[in-house]
């Protein structure tokens, strides 16, 4: 994504695709809008894919690149006329009533976001609209990060190491989304090096990289790098 202040090829690059926000992910299933992650961008992205309701949000994990912008599901709350459903471990639902503890432990107000939490386990599958969801962990340095199976797609962001238990839930997928932060190694993301050997070692029918920062260069040049059924994520991305 452009860094404030920075004037490197890729952050001053006309190419849309190196204009980045912050992770996140729509999936529309079943009539159903569920969002993955609600990060300081999450107006600007809702509003630019015309999103027509969010029936559900879940939570990878409690950093405010990932929650900040949860406050502004409150439309779809006034459009829809009904509480939107959280799902999230339960560190993770603990921040986020800290940090919008008005929506969650206030006084009744109006405009404030209508929210109902679910708290949810790793390797304990739940129902949500008719799917089944399976959360799993993957390792954010120490940190423990939720990745979600959802029929043939896996979801993983803010990761740098899988745990043995969790590698059952990678194979066989349709799509994979995996995080590459950029191409030299990182403490706590994936690097492009060893996002390309984890997708190598599953093999999914198509996987996209995601959570790419300015360091990992133009998207066009990197492209050119990676095998045909690996590619890229950038903003608006329909698959």
């Amino acid at each position: 994504m452009p860094i404030l202040g920075c004037g490197c090829e890729v952050c001053r690059s006309p190419d849309p695709r190196d204009k980045r926000l912050r992770t996140s992910i729509a999936l529309f299933i079943r009539d159903k809008v569920w969002v993955i992650d609600t990060g300081p961008d999450f107006r600007q992205q809702a509003l630019r894919a015309r999103l027509p309701t969010v029936d559900a949000v879940l939570f990878t994990h409690a950093h405010k690149d990932h929650t900040a912008g949860l406050d502004d599901v409150r439309p779809f709350n006034y459009l829809q006329n009904k509480r939107i459903p959280l799902f999230a471990e339960a560190r993770t639902l603990q921040q986020l009533k800290v940090e919008f503890a008005y929506a969650f432990d206030g006084p009744p107000y109006p405009g404030i976001p209508q929210l109902t939490p679910w708290e949810i386990e790793a390797y304990v599958p739940f129902s949500l609209h008719g799917v089944e969801v399976m959360p799993f962990l993957v390792m954010h340095y120490k940190l423990p990060v939720l990745g979600f199976r959802i029929e043939g797609l896996v979801y993983i962001t803010d990761a740098s190491a899988i745990p043995d238990e969790s590698w059952a839930y990678l194979y066989d997928a349709d799509i994979l989304i995996l995080n590459a932060l950029r191409r030299e190694p990182h403490i706590s993301h994936f690097h492009l090096e060893a996002a390309i050997e984890v997708v190598e070692k599953v093999r999914p029918k198509r996987a996209y990289l995601t959570h790419i920062s300015h360091l990992m260069g133009k998207h066009a040049e990197v492209e050119r790098l990676l095998p045909p059924y690996i590619r890229l994520a950038y903003d608006d991305l329909e698959v």
